[in-house]
């Protein structure tokens, strides 16, 4: 009696969190401390760990244009006629976009002043276990 061909099947690997290796491992075995140092740089950061970026006109008439909408919306809500809501909208997009970009810039140099800071401190640190050391 003929035999049905079958395709090969490969053995599947699974880790210890649940996750199934399908791929073979390729390259020499990690160690652990690399390993580590892997998984580390893979994580996700923090929210509160954003840096600023640096301060552009896009970003503060995209941050003024939400600004003045939601701003026309209250007053629409409010029973206010839409006109006369729309005019001050515009009024307060032109108000919106510098002081956007006015925080986006104070923010952002205050971010830099204080990587300048943390830098300093960092050498100074350095300097006196040098000095420890001699």
């Amino acid at each position: 009696m003929a035999q049905t061909k079958r395709k090969r099947r490969r053995k599947q690997r699974g880790t210890q969190g649940g996750r199934i290796d399908r791929r073979p491992a390729r390259g020499r075995a990690r160690s652990r401390a690399e390993a580590q140092n892997r998984a580390r740089s893979r994580t996700k950061k923090k929210p509160g760990d954003r840096t600023p970026q640096p301060p552009n006109w896009g970003s503060a008439i995209k941050k003024g244009a939400v600004a003045a909408v939601l701003f026309v919306g209250i007053l629409a809500l409010m029973g206010q006629q839409p006109i006369a809501s729309l005019l001050i909208g515009i009024l307060l997009l032109g108000f919106y976009i510098p002081m956007a970009y006015l925080m986006d810039s104070f923010f952002y140099r205050r971010h830099i002043r204080k990587e300048a800071e943390k830098r300093v401190e960092r050498e100074k640190q350095r300097a006196g276990q040098q000095q420890a050391q001699e």
